[in-house]
């Protein structure tokens, strides 16, 4: 299927990594690989456009962009098409008209959202601080350690390595003697406690030997276990196709809950992980897996994924994958075009990955000469955000005058509160992105191309600064009435320089 790419016709969409590529217009070359999904982050088969045309991309292996047109390798289905896609695209249609047809048509949201005690408070995360060191006591301490750092309780993660292997789903009884205990001490300082899980089970464990007993495990094209390589080694992966895996899976997290466990990071899944798996005979579709693992956590209101394939619509929180600790393209810079790309694919609830950073290598390399500066940016833009998560601690990585920093950033999201929820109460009744694009909001102004600030909602533009170095940066303002810090500016589309020492975040209010 070809597709001409109308003048002044820019598309947006298809995998969350790819933030920083979007949008896509007439002169633009790429090719774009769908299946399996190669990027470590959430993709979804659909490009809209900012002339009111959508994709729907289902089964479609790779869209090439070239020479003027779209080139898809299998169906594709555009709409509108035909006279009507032209028609549409002289009647001015929008960014905003691809998205709500594409969504009615093909991913309708429920109503229904994750546990709101991911949005009221700063999430925590023990990865970056004990890594593959998970235990009982290191746990506590770092719970204290955040109230006593000034901090709200809200949900704190438990992540890899609370378990004596993957598959066993128990903790591991010399580094956690008492759970339910640990448990119950945490939910008395406030905290929601999250776990993390995989679908993968480690080979020649006793989990193994049951799981392969029961056929609950994908095999191989001799009909053996199907091995998986993943970031952790070599693991066997359950068969989320079939329901008796995903009630016995179900069973396991169950007991969790049973033990004081409030809810999971659902972690792993990634299509690539599949390649080569067989279920009842027949090749797997490696994106179906891990479409099949993003509805496993439907049940499980407390959730976050990070990997998910055609999971827009679902009330499900999506992580970006883990970012570097650098100011460059895999790191800060593209913390708002990822985010930017969530919301048209379908996922709202997004959080822009572990404040500072989730790539753990990092911390350990530059251990000695993190940059704190980093770290306070990357938090101005995750604080207008559907989820703020630290890992690394601000208590251990900041001096003083920066953690009043990172205190004076939360105080602009408290204020912000009540409308940063009611945002997230539209996104699950009515589907539309919480983290929008300038072009998406204000269409056909020139702002098409714009992807280092964006609306919250339809009432807030935010704009934090993200240059080393800087305490201001320059702002596009669209036309119209707009509040920053109690003065009233009246724009006729420009760019104007503004200051935030205090919190390297700008925020203005539309009248």
């Amino acid at each position: 299927m070809e597709i001409k790419i109308l003048k002044e016709e820019y598309w947006y969409g298809g995998c969350a990594a790819w933030g920083g590529q979007m949008p896509l217009g007439e002169r633009s070359e790429a090719d774009l690989q769908l299946e399996p999904n190669p990027t470590p982050n959430q993709a979804m088969p659909l490009l809209v456009s900012s002339r009111g045309r959508y994709l729907w991309l289902d089964g479609v292996e790779e869209v090439k962009f070239s020479g003027g047109y779209i080139h898809c390798q299998g169906t594709a289905e555009l709409y509108p098409n035909g006279e009507q896609s032209l028609q549409a695209a002289a009647e001015k249609q929008t960014l905003r008209d691809a998205y709500q047809k594409a969504m009615e048509r093909h991913f309708p949201f429920s109503g229904k959202m994750p546990a709101k005690e991911l949005f009221e408070a700063p999430v925590f995360n023990t990865w970056i601080e004990l890594t593959f060191d998970q235990n009982q006591q290191a746990v506590l301490r770092y719970a204290r350690n955040i109230l006593d750092s000034g901090f709200r309780p809200g949900v704190l993660m438990i992540d890899d390595g609370w378990a004596e292997c993957y598959g066993d789903w128990q903790f591991h009884k010399g580094r956690f003697p008492d759970p339910a205990g640990m448990l119950r001490d945490l939910h008395g300082l406030g905290f929601k406690v999250m776990l993390w899980v995989c679908p993968y089970v480690t080979p020649d464990s006793k989990a193994y030997r049951e799981a392969v007993q029961k056929g609950f495990l994908l095999q191989n094209e001799s009909g053996g276990s199907f091995v998986a390589e993943w970031w952790n080694g070599f693991s066997v992966a359950v068969d989320l196709s079939t329901h008796p895996a995903c009630s016995w899976l179900d069973t396991q997290l169950e007991a969790l809950r049973g033990l004081g466990v409030d809810g999971f990071k659902f972690d792993g899944g990634d299509p690539t992980h599949y390649v080569g798996a067989y279920s009842g005979g027949k090749a797997v579709i490696p994106n179906e897996m891990s479409h099949f693992w993003a509805e496993f956590g439907l049940r499980y209101p407390l959730n976050e994924y990070r990997s998910a394939w055609k999971a827009g619509g679902l009330p499900l929180m999506q992580r970006l994958c883990d970012k570097d600790h650098s100011w460059g393209k895999t790191g800060l810079a593209a913390l708002i075009p990822d985010l930017l790309a969530q919301g048209i694919t379908g996922h709202p609830f997004g959080c822009a990955d572990l404040v500072g950073g989730g790539e753990y290598l990092n911390f350990q390399k530059n251990a000695g000469r993190l940059d704190r500066e980093l770290f306070l940016k990357h938090a101005a833009v995750s604080c207008l955000t559907p989820v703020i998560q630290f890992s690394a601690a601000p208590w251990r990585i900041l001096n003083a005058d920066q953690l009043r920093t990172v205190h004076a950033q939360l105080a602009v999201r408290r204020q912000w509160q009540e409308y940063l929820e009611q945002v997230l109460c539209e996104c699950a009744r009515t589907g539309a992105p919480a983290v929008r694009y300038m072009e998406y909001e204000f269409p056909h102004q020139g702002m098409e191309q714009l992807l280092d600030q964006y609306m919250l909602g339809s009432r807030l533009l935010v704009a934090p600064v993200l240059e080393k170095g800087k305490t201001a940066r320059e702002v596009y303002i669209p036309r119209g009435e707009w509040l920053w810090e109690g003065k009233l500016l009246h724009s006729r589309g420009e760019v104007l320089e503004f200051y935030a020492p205090d919190t390297f975040l700008i925020v203005l209010e539309r009248q």
